[in-house]
């Protein structure tokens, strides 16, 4: 693969990580606002979907493209600003993974709670902070990773 194809598939694949983690926390914020269980459930289904589909996808091709971005160029990848855009990636992943869960729980839970035409359960309440806590470092953590791809700052 040449570099320009390595470079495009590397922020492809940042680009869906960046925008499907704004796009699923902007419509599972604005669902949880309504405290509709319908509303709810169909939103968390996409979600799960999405994050599934776009996220997992993006965050499996990421490291390779990565890899072989580095090895293209003669970036060391334990060294640097490489170093910490993997470090970084270590720690996204360990708050995204409990996330993807919690989003499963929630849309299980206003499916419950659909049907049963009940109101949500304090339950689903209690992964929503979590869910919501979880999502700013790692958000965060993913904007510092672009940075440091853009910036390559030397350390």
């Amino acid at each position: 693969m040449t570099y320009e194809a390595l470079l495009f598939l590397h922020a492809l694949g940042a680009t869906v990580l960046l925008g499907t983690g704004a796009g699923i926390a902007f419509f599972m914020v604005m669902s949880n606002l309504s405290n509709d269980p319908k509303l709810i459930a169909h939103v968390a289904g996409i979600v799960v979907i999405a994050d599934t589909v776009f996220t997992a996808s993006a965050a499996l091709i990421q490291p390779i493209t990565g890899y072989f971005l580095a090895r293209e160029v003669g970036w060391p990848l334990f060294e640097g600003w490489v170093a910490l855009s993997l470090a970084l990636y270590v720690f996204v992943g360990a708050f995204w993974l409990p996330v993807v869960w919690m989003q499963i729980q929630m849309r299980n839970l206003a499916i419950a709670a659909r049907d049963a035409e009940k109101p949500l359960p304090a339950k689903y309440h209690r992964f929503y902070r979590w869910w919501f806590a979880f999502g700013f470092p790692a958000f965060g953590a993913v904007l510092a990773i672009v940075w440091l791809m853009l910036t390559k700052p030397a350390f």
